[in-house]
C-alpha cells in the first residue's frame, strides 16, 4: 500500500535546527520530494533526490540550509534544515513521484503525499 508519513515536525527558535523524516511505503525505486505550504501560500518546492539517492535538487531560497537524503534500505527519506528562519515556518509534506526516478521541482509531477507535519520557528 503506498503511504506517505511524515514526523520531526515542532516549534522551535531561530537559528536552531530539524530533521524531519518521511516513511515511504509501497515507494521503493521512485524519487522523493520535499515541499512546504505556508499559510495563504501555495505549495512551493523545497529540495528533490532521485531514486538511487545519488542525485539531489535544492530550492535556491534554503540551499546551504536544507538538505535531503534517503535510505532505501529503510524506505526513509529525510529533510535536515538548518540555521531555521521565522519564514521557514509551514506544513512540510513528503512527496513522492509515480514512477520515475528523476528528480523534479513540480508539484505536479509528484502522485503522492503525505499529510503533513507542521514547522513552526519563531523569532
Amino acid at each position: 500500500q503506498d503511504q506517505l508519513v511524515e514526523s520531526g515536525g515542532g516549534s522551535v527558535q531561530a537559528g536552531d535546527s530539524l530533521r524531519l523524516s518521511c516513511v515511504a511505503s509501497g515507494r521503493a525505486g521512485v524519487a522523493m520530494g520535499w515541499f512546504r505550504q505556508a499559510p495563504g501560500k501555495e505549495r512551493e518546492f523545497q529540495a528533490a533526490i532521485t531514486a538511487n539517492g545519488l542525485g539531489t535538487s535544492t530550492a535556491d531560497s534554503v540551499k546551504g540550509r536544507f538538505t535531503i537524503s534517503r535510505d532505501n534500505a529503510k524506505n526513509m527519506v529525510f529533510l535536515q534544515m538548518n540555521s531555521l528562519k521565522p519564514e521557514d515556518t509551514a506544513v512540510y509534506y513528503c512527496a513522492a513521484r509515480g514512477r520515475s526516478p528523476i528528480v523534479s521541482r513540480a508539484l505536479r509531477d509528484y502522485d503522492y503525499w503525505g499529510q503533513g507535519t507542521q514547522v513552526t520557528v519563531s523569532s
